[in-house]
């Protein structure tokens, strides 16, 4: 399987990530294990959470997602195979949130706890914290590094200035850098991404692991109305951006598709691993035919017709 490299951590993975913000959600735990083996056993090895998930879900209070991946690895015997990426920073009920370094160090132990690992391999900043001075925030990161809980740092949700001020200020104080972050971006949400930030990652060298690769479900093709989102767990979101331009999309998703003898969500996966930067989009899935569909984006190579009408369309 082809490798690319998560920025300069000297880590590297399969250009295919699995969301787990749905295990425990969405998926309940005996399916989120078959989910976690199957991912593991064909290869690929990345596996991103957050201590977060899932906090929206009624009754829960967060680390659910953790704590099914840590059952699993305990079970499984595959720690060595996976590739454990979680996140700090989000609002935890009763601990806090932020980027502070005490809030970074207490939330490190308490996902490893949760992870039932000695080590996380990425662990990122979920959100950016300005309230906080980011030399602290990476002097509580260099901590984790040193003592070997954590392999590598990255960020998520970052502008390009304040990753850029990330950089300059690991740099000047001789702290560990970003190796990594974690952009929305897909066919629909462009215009996070492209521009400054895309420039940024690509002069640095950073792994770029776009988060709703498929937009909540929608470049899948499984919602074309606002009727189809109502009482769907993602319906929410999806309807926010269903409009004439978003169908557009699906329609030239379609058409690829056909062509290449592929599925809509192939497509827009295969479109995003084709962009500058991208390391491997995340992507969740809930039954084990939906990951089977997912695995079918990493050998599909879009001709040059179908990149641009792509681009044209979602511009």
């Amino acid at each position: 399987m082809q490798q690319r490299k998560l920025g300069r951590s000297g880590l590297s993975c399969a250009p295919l990530a699995l969301g787990a913000h749905v295990l425990g959600w969405t998926a309940d735990e005996a399916t989120s294990h078959r989910l976690l083996d199957a991912f593991i056993d064909r290869g690929f090895s990345l596996i991103d959470t957050a201590d977060t998930y899932s906090t929206w879900v009624e009754g829960h209070c967060g680390g659910e997602s953790e704590i099914i991946i840590g059952n699993w690895l305990k079970a499984s015997g595959k720690r060595e195979k996976a590739l454990i990426a979680t996140k700090v920073g989000g609002a935890m009920t009763g601990v806090g949130k932020g980027l502070s370094k005490a809030h970074i160090i207490r939330s490190a132990e308490d996902s490893l706890r949760r992870l039932r690992t000695d080590r996380i391999d990425l662990y990122q900043a979920h959100f950016d914290d300005t309230g906080v001075a980011m030399e602290e925030t990476l002097e509580a990161f260099a901590s984790l590094v040193q003592s070997g809980k954590a392999r590598a740092i990255g960020a998520s949700n970052f502008s390009a200035p304040r990753l850029a001020q990330a950089l300059e200020t690991a740099r000047a104080q001789g702290l560990p850098i970003y190796s990594c972050l974690q952009p929305h971006y897909n066919l629909v949400t462009r215009g996070f991404y492209e521009g400054a930030l895309q420039a940024l990652c690509v002069a640095e060298d950073l792994g770029v692991l776009p988060f709703r690769a498929l937009e909540a479900g929608f470049l899948t093709g499984k919602y074309r109305s606002i009727a189809d989102t109502v009482g769907k767990p993602r319906g929410a979101p999806v309807a926010r951006i269903l409009d004439d331009r978003s169908l557009d999309i699906l329609s030239e998703l379609d058409s690829a598709a056909r062509r290449l003898d592929a599925t809509p969500a192939q497509v827009a996966i295969a479109w995003l691993m084709a962009q500058p930067g991208v390391s491997a989009p995340i992507v969740s899935v809930t039954s084990l035919a939906q990951l089977e569909e997912i695995f079918g984006a990493t050998t599909l190579a879009l001709d040059a017709r179908s990149l641009r009408r792509l681009d044209l369309v979602s511009a």
